[in-house]
């Protein structure tokens, strides 16, 4: 049964466990308070955010075959086996009278070793096949947001993040928001670059875009994967994400007075697993987290005021104590990361696109 319940404290909607039902007006919650100032936060130390130098060099792993992909297969010295096979949506090829051959995850190499095993008994002596991959289309890089062409692009060779960006038309709008002591000039459809980010293997890598397209700091400019996302967030969006131990996780409508209490609220309560004293509020972004935590549980019972939050505020209701500050700072951001970018892929394709082609970011609550 969920313990948590929406109630009246004297006209004023809150949220409490059933045991506070007994508690009188004089411990309703306090009126929001003043946001927290910038003293509050904690700021994240600098070596966390450290850009992996094998990232800023193209991978050695083995290219892999996948759906879509298409492949010429000839046996050598036998001029009238040569074919193009595609791979199939179920991963398979199908060359010379064979089966079909599961060659998913497999590399050219793999496959050629497996091809004269399988045309062993159609041939005198031992064949010699040539396999040659012709069009690569199942290793792909999500580009969300606000780009000028967003979409799912093939990643065809080595490719950078700066090229990435350059393929899909860059950010959209001719201006991009640069927030803080830069110039805020833009449109509310530019891109936010300040708090773009790259997501890898659902982790939400450290690197700062806003640092890479602003001042060229190509330290920033890392080798793209297979699966990455990059987003760029619209700069005039002011939602409040509210995520982890609640009943909707979802982006909140920041209203101007918006706070902890109301956004808790608005995206269900809390579950009756959440662990309420480290309520974390994470501000600045992916490119320079600073993270307060505050006992919610005082709150509501209206030991402490209740507290304003500012547009593009996550909030995090842990379901587990945290004990160290950045390995929570990782969960919040790669929760925040995974929701955001479920919900920016879902408009680039339809929920019942091709499954080879979909997106894949598990949004399932971390711990």
């Amino acid at each position: 049964m969920n313990l948590f319940k929406r109630f009246t404290f004297c006209g004023t909607l809150v949220l409490a466990p059933l045991v506070l039902l007994t508690v009188g007006c004089g411990h309703r919650p306090a009126e929001p308070s003043l946001a927290p100032t910038q003293e509050a936060f904690t700021y994240i130390p600098e070596e966390r955010r450290v850009i992996n130098s094998e990232w800023l060099s193209p991978s050695n792993d083995p290219y892999t075959l996948g759906p879509g992909d298409l492949i010429e297969i000839e046996v050598i010295g036998e001029p009238t086996t040569l074919s193009l096979a595609p791979v199939g949506p179920d991963g398979k090829i199908y060359f010379y009278g064979l089966p079909g051959m599961d060659v998913w995850g497999m590399t050219p190499s793999e496959v050629r070793v497996q091809l004269e095993s399988e045309l062993a008994t159609y041939f005198r002596g031992e064949p010699r096949v040539s396999v040659v991959p012709r069009e690569i289309v199942s290793r792909k890089v999500w580009l969300l947001g606000r780009f000028n062409e967003p979409g799912v692009y093939p990643l065809e060779g080595p490719t950078t993040l700066l090229e990435a960006i350059a393929n899909a038309g860059g950010p959209e709008a001719s201006t991009v928001m640069a927030l803080g002591s830069e110039s805020t000039s833009g449109t509310d459809e530019a891109a936010d670059l300040r708090r773009a980010f790259v997501i890898r293997d659902g982790e939400v890598l450290p690197v700062d875009i806003h640092r890479l397209l602003l001042y060229g700091d190509m330290s920033q400019n890392i080798y793209l994967e297979s699966g990455d996302l990059v987003h760029l967030p619209t700069a005039g969006a002011t939602e409040i994400y509210v995520l982890g131990g609640v009943f909707e996780p979802r982006a909140v409508a920041y209203t101007g007075q918006t706070s902890l209490l109301a956004a808790i609220s608005a995206a269900g309560g809390p579950t009756n697993e959440a662990h309420l004293s480290q309520v974390a509020v994470l501000r600045g972004g992916t490119g320079e987290p600073r993270m307060v935590i505050f006992d919610f549980n005082k709150i509501i019972l209206g030991d402490m005021s209740d507290v304003l939050l500012e547009p593009h505020d996550i909030v995090y209701v842990p379901l587990a104590p945290q004990r160290h500050l950045t390995r929570y700072l990782d969960i919040i951001l790669s929760s925040f990361g995974r929701t955001v970018g479920i919900n920016a892929g879902s408009r680039v394709l339809p929920l019942d696109a091709d499954t080879t082609t979909r997106i894949f970011i598990p949004i399932e609550t971390l711990p």
